[in-house]
């Protein structure tokens, strides 16, 4: 058993340092064995469910999830302070000297009096902190890791930026039709079907952000629905006695046609 005060409301510091006990010898045995790959999986999970909280309105649940997401936060920048190249107070050095000189229309002499100028600002100031030359740098600089969608969705604006896209709705309409038609062709032909489906989404994502569409809201909504009306299938098959597998898909497909004038 370690030496550690047990209190009725903790603090950063106390957080720090249970981590730090945690991963030390005399320890967690699974806490000291974990690196940045093995949780790796667990930090975006841990994202995406506060995520949920804000989704659902959720303030206790958000509370609690962005405690989760802090005490990854804290372990991977632990895993850091052990091998001596960084620890959480540079962590929060970086990050507050970056805000500082992101917002020099707060901290320094710049005018910017709408979000617009602001969000201006930020993209020439990223640019020059990142040491960015051109426009395809940018580009190029957008996570791989994000959801497709939203790296697609964050490609074409920075391109969008440079000049390159469509004057309105229509022309990104045409180009999704375009994509579609070829998709069409190479399932008909069983070749690079996989490129031709990732130009159709690409497209997708462009038509949706000129309708001002989150690509992501929209897809997991599309799957809400669609489960939404796979439950009223199943529910009408069990009615008639029958098995979903089953039945004929033409009375499936009469099922579901059902299910969405309800």
């Amino acid at each position: 058993m370690v030496n550690f005060e047990l209190k009725s409301r903790y603090t950063y510091e106390d957080l720090l340092r249970v981590v730090r006990i945690l991963r030390s010898p005399g320890g967690c045995p699974w806490d000291q064995e974990q690196t940045h790959q093995s949780i790796r999986r667990d930090f975006l999970e841990e994202a995406y469910e506060a995520a949920e909280a804000i989704d659902t309105d959720d303030t206790a649940l958000l509370r609690e999830e962005l405690g989760d997401v802090l005490l990854q936060v804290v372990f991977h920048a632990d895993i850091e302070s052990d091998a001596g190249r960084f620890t959480m107070e540079d962590v929060v050095d970086e990050v507050t000297k970056k805000m500082i000189f992101r917002h020099p229309h707060v901290f320094a002499n710049v005018q910017a009096d709408t979000t617009e100028q602001v969000l201006v600002n930020w993209e020439e100031l990223k640019r020059e902190e990142k040491a960015q030359k051109t426009a395809t740098d940018t580009l190029d600089s957008v996570a791989r890791t994000l959801p497709g969608l939203w790296r697609a969705e964050k490609i074409q604006k920075k391109a969008a930026k440079a000049g390159f896209d469509w004057a309105d709705i229509s022309g990104a309409l045409d180009k999704l039709d375009e994509e579609t038609a070829e998709l069409r062709r190479a399932a008909e032909t069983g070749e690079g079907v996989e490129e031709e489906l990732g130009d159709v989404l690409f497209a997708a994502v462009k038509v949706g952000r000129f309708a001002g569409v989150d690509p992501e809201t929209a897809l997991s909504g599309t799957c809400e629905k669609f489960i939404r009306r796979f439950r009223a299938v199943e529910e009408a098959a069990r009615a008639k006695g029958a098995d979903m597998k089953d039945m004929p898909l033409e009375e499936l497909t009469a099922l579901w046609e059902q299910a969405k004038r309800s």
